[in-house]
Formats: C-alpha cells, structure tokens, sequence
C-alpha cells in the first residue's frame, strides 16, 4: 500500500483474496456470507470463491427467494436469514459439566477458549446489532463471558449496502446502509461496466495493520464518488419506513389498543421473528443428565418470549395469550429497550417481516397504532 496515508483506498476485484490470506495467517477463522440451503448463509468459508457471487435475494412478506443473475457483483444480496449473533452468542452454550466418581462428583467448567473469528460482510444494520448486544452483555452490572471473549477477539470487514431490500427499514432507525463506525475495515462494492474494485477505509488499528498488508494503492476522487453513489442509490429505495418520533410513549399509552387483537388474530406465536432478528436475547438454561446418573450437564440455550414456557412461573405463564405476548416483543423492541438500553431494540433489517410465516410487518403495526392514537393504557398485563 502506498500514498501519504489517505483515508479511502482501492481493494481491485482480483486482489479480494488477499484479505482472506491475511486473516486466515493472523490466526482468524473466517466466517463471511456463502451460498447453503438455498439462502445465503454465514459459515465459514475458505476462500473468496465461495462467497455469493451473482446471487441475489428478493424479499418481502413472509417471502425469500434466492435467485442467481448473469452478474460477478459478490455482496449484492441484501441479508441473510441469519445473523452474525449466532457465533457471539452460540444457540446453545455448555456452561459446566459434572462427574460422579466413587460416591462425590466434580464439575468442570466450560473454560476452553473460543475461536478468534473475522466477520466479512457485516452490513451497517448489523454492526448496529453487535453495538447492542455489546450493551447487554458487556456493560452492565452483569457480564456474559461467553459473549465477551468471543466480541473481544472479534475483527470485523464491513460492507456497506449497494441496494435496499423490500423489507429494509435501516434509514428510519439511522443504522444503515453506510458503515460508520464499529469496524475495522470497512468496503463498499463499485461493480460498473470495465470496473469491479473495492473502496476500502480502515475503523481501527487492527484494520490498519491489515489493511498495510493487502495489495492497495489510495483512491481517486472519481472512484469514491462512484461508491457514494451506490450507497445514496440504497439509501433512497428502502422498501419500508417505521416512524420513531415519539414511538416509545405512543406505545405505552395505547398498551392496551384493540389494535393488538387483531394481530394476535394472524400471529402464530411461532418464534421465527425472535430468532432471526439480530439483537434478541431471550435465553433459557436447563439441566441434563445421563441416564446412569453419573454426568450432569448445565446447558444454556436460545429461547423466545413467544413461547408460553419463558414466561411461566409457579401457576402458570405470565403472557398467555398470543396478544400478550406479540404486544410484549414489540414493545420491548421499540419502547422498552429504550428504557433498558437507551436506544431502540430494532435495526430495522426487516428480517422479521421477511421470514414471519403470516407476513406481519412491525412498520405497519406501529403506523396503524399511530394512525388510531387513542391512548388506552390499562397495564401491561398477561391477559
């Protein structure tokens, strides 16, 4: 790389898998978006070939489909159905395991270090997760140690979006589609006719180091305008739009809107928004043992507030009925996360909307609530 230390510089098409070659010797495991059960999927992946060149993803309610196009563009699907949360916070964590030996046992904690991993193609929405769930398990009076060694060792490549998707909402929420801080590289895609590179910025100083590494050279004026223009492209065609002015005491004072029948009518309470969406943490921990009885495990798994166990204590569960429950997530998501967290618990991805299997689209809901302020607050009972 060479230049008086530019901000912006050029990664060429041909030279993508230098970054995979640095990351990969700097002892990362490299988990980037791949083509797998007909979606895009993040695993780990080897190589730049096995990114999704050509594929691109068409969504909308309760609606995914994958389609391949005569196109070399690598990053010109919208999201994954899943999201990056998965290897923070596994699905499922063995917290201790214990041994009964001559009459006594002993428990073995789960201390093996994890895996250092490297993200590629994190998008602006989802840095904005990460950033949240940071704020969960990390800066509170209660720490995860799960998640914190994983974040701790984490190196993240942004890629900012070059188009919006039809269930995008990341504008209204100011997540996305730019990459503006929370990583340490950062890439936009520019794939025009005679032209496929890179523009590429460093956000820390690991990014820095790596990007020394790779073959760059810094960027012209025209170059970075072009990838402006791509994200500018993304930013004016989101396919949704949530209004957030005043959105945390409209819902509280319409806690007990007629409105929430109506969608607890069509929801299924089947879980699919929750495990999905990038910023839930809804968890659960249970206790296993073999069927000698000599080892017993404490496991700690994913769970959802839509399941009627979550909430149950001695005589029953607290939420219900489904009303209860869909009122609960979405208000958590856009009133009370702001009290817990100070910001909303929503990105606006759109993945919700996208693989709920009825199509309920949270914007709608909340617009319909604001159409029909009628301010009916009893408590936020479990009905």
């Amino acid at each position: 790389m060479t230049g008086l230390n530019p901000k912006h510089y050029i990664l060429e098409r041909e030279n993508l898998q230098g970054l995979f070659n640095v990351l990969t010797e700097s002892g990362y495991h490299v988990i980037a978006p791949t083509v797998g059960e007909g979606a895009v999927i993040y695993d780990e992946v080897d190589t730049a070939d096995d990114l999704p060149v050509g594929w691109r993803d068409e969504q909308t309610n309760g609606t995914y489909r994958l389609e391949k196009e005569d196109s070399e563009t690598v990053f010109g699907y919208t999201l994954s159905p899943q999201s990056w949360r998965r290897y923070l916070s596994p699905p499922e964590v063995k917290l201790w395991q214990a041994h009964r030996t001559n009459g006594s046992f002993t428990v073995e904690s789960n201390d093996d270090p994890p895996p250092r991993y490297a993200f590629i193609g994190v998008r602006a929405c989802e840095l904005h997760a990460i950033q949240i769930q940071d704020r969960v398990f990390m800066q509170g009076d209660f720490v995860d140690p799960t998640y914190k060694a994983r974040r701790e060792g984490l190196f993240i490549v942004a890629v900012n979006c070059g188009r919006a998707g039809n269930t995008c909402f990341c504008t209204s929420t100011n997540t996305g589609p730019e990459a503006t801080d929370g990583f340490d590289l950062a890439m936009t895609e520019v794939s025009i006719p005679d032209r496929h590179f890179f523009l590429i910025e460093a956000g820390s100083d690991k990014g820095a180091e790596v990007l020394e590494a790779l073959q760059c050279r810094p960027a012209e004026g025209t170059e970075i305008y072009a990838a402006q223009r791509i994200i500018a492209e993304a930013r004016s065609t989101m396919g949704r739009t949530l209004e957030t002015d005043g959105l945390k005491d409209l819902l509280y004072r319409n806690a007990d809107h007629p409105h929430w029948d109506r969608v607890s009518q069509r929801c299924l309470s089947c879980a699919n928004c929750t495990l999905v969406c990038p910023t839930c943490f809804c968890m659960t921990v249970e206790d296993v043992t073999d069927l000698a009885g000599e080892t017993a495990e404490r496991i700690r798994r994913w769970d959802s507030c839509f399941t009627t166990d979550f909430s149950y204590i001695h005589g029953g569960s607290v939420r219900a009925s489904n009303r209860a429950r869909y009122r609960q997530w979405m208000m958590h998501k856009l009133a009370t996360w702001v009290d817990q967290f100070d910001s909303l618990g929503c990105v606006g991805c759109g993945r919700c909307i996208t693989w709920c299997p009825v199509g309920i689209d949270i914007t709608e809901e909340a617009a319909v609530i604001r159409t029909q302020d009628i301010g009916i607050t009893k408590g936020l009972t479990g009905e």
